[in-house]
């Protein structure tokens, strides 16, 4: 072997799979992203395989870092995501390694990832509560994330009867009008959050207030209802009240340790006195079977989300597998260095 050929080895270029935004728009299908959640939340997962999240504040900015194992045996990753609430702006990137080689398995935008799998998670703990049959639903909230959790329900359940609350009339007709169109579903626009939710089984709560005042109150809820809440995530936010936490029969946290501890809603109740803690199982408990959903058809039941690495890295390699299948991908055209050690 001369020189040359020594340096052409040596010169060859490892390529990574980058999936962009655009990729994910076209790949991501609820139903596919449901069922990679729902296997995962099925199988034994340790609490080593998903710690907590860690932050890194600056002035004005800061970078999270949330890691997780895959229960697949496939990959394992992190999603890092830096933001600056003082000029608004936010960029987030999911990085995957083979749990069996160490290497550098894809790069994908994460731009897309944290909705679908907030909406997709809390269909996963809907179908866990009530796993047949068809759904009457109501929503609180007309943003991005309530579209999404409605969109996702509708990919894999029938709903007779949907109602949408928005505290700006502009904002809920056009919701109502939008899922008219995409899905063929009347959906009424009503001017209050009592008369969406009043006599359904679902209860969509994706919106908090501006003053951070719970938006879903207790005593507007009927026997049998299952809330999905995932708009608060944050000790200063709050979206369902003390009354809300204290008539749940069960709590069901994606993160438990999370939801109790840095969750406005949970520390409030606690505070006020409701045993919070007592009654909060985990969505993996749940979905395995290890817990039952309910004991009773008349169980109030709360699903409290504030997200996790888990559900990132299952939604992510479901879509690389997905990409690499369909080439639907960026080669970049480097890699990094895995070593022995």
């Amino acid at each position: 072997m001369d020189v040359a050929d020594s340096l052409n080895i040596e010169n060859i270029e490892v390529s990574t799979p980058f999936i962009r935004d655009a990729d994910i728009a076209e790949l991501a299908k609820w139903p596919k992203v449901i069922a990679a959640l729902t296997e995962a939340y099925a199988m034994p997962i340790k609490p080593a395989m998903v710690p907590p999240r860690i932050m890194a504040r600056g002035d004005g900015f800061w970078l999270r870092s949330l890691c997780a194992v895959s229960p697949s045996g496939d990959y394992m990753g992190c999603k890092l995501i830096a933001a600056s609430p003082k000029i608004r702006r936010a960029s987030y990137l999911i990085s995957l390694f083979d749990q069996r080689t160490m290497e550098l398995a894809a790069l994908i935008d994460g731009n897309r990832i944290t909705d679908l799998r907030t909406a997709a998670t809390a269909v996963v703990a809907a179908n866990a509560v009530i796993p047949e049959g068809s759904l009457r639903v109501g929503v609180i909230g007309s943003g991005s994330v309530a579209k999404g959790m409605l969109a996702a329900l509708l990919s894999v359940r029938e709903v007779s009867l949907a109602r949408v609350f928005s505290p700006t009339p502009a904002s809920r007709k056009k919701f109502a009008a939008s899922f008219q169109e995409s899905h063929g579903l009347v959906l009424g626009d009503v001017d209050s959050p009592q008369a969406a939710i009043d006599g359904v089984d679902v209860v969509i709560c994706a919106a908090r207030s501006r003053d951070e005042s719970p938006v879903l109150l207790g005593e507007w809820l009927q026997p049998g209802m299952v809330v999905l809440s995932v708009g608060s995530t944050l000790p200063e936010q709050r979206e369902v009240d003390t009354a809300a936490m204290a008539r749940a029969d069960l709590i069901i946290a994606d993160m438990p340790e999370e939801v109790l501890h840095e969750t406005g809603d949970s520390l409030v109740a606690t505070r006020d006195g409701v045993d919070v803690a007592c009654k909060t199982v985990s969505l993996a408990e749940v979905v395995s079977g290890q817990v039952p959903a309910r004991r009773s058809p008349s169980d109030i039941v709360i699903y409290k989300s504030v997200g996790s690495a888990l559900q990132d890295v299952v939604t992510a390699e479901m879509l690389l597998r997905e990409a690499l299948s369909s080439n639907r991908f960026k080669s970049i055209p480097t890699g990094i260095v895995t070593i022995d050690r």
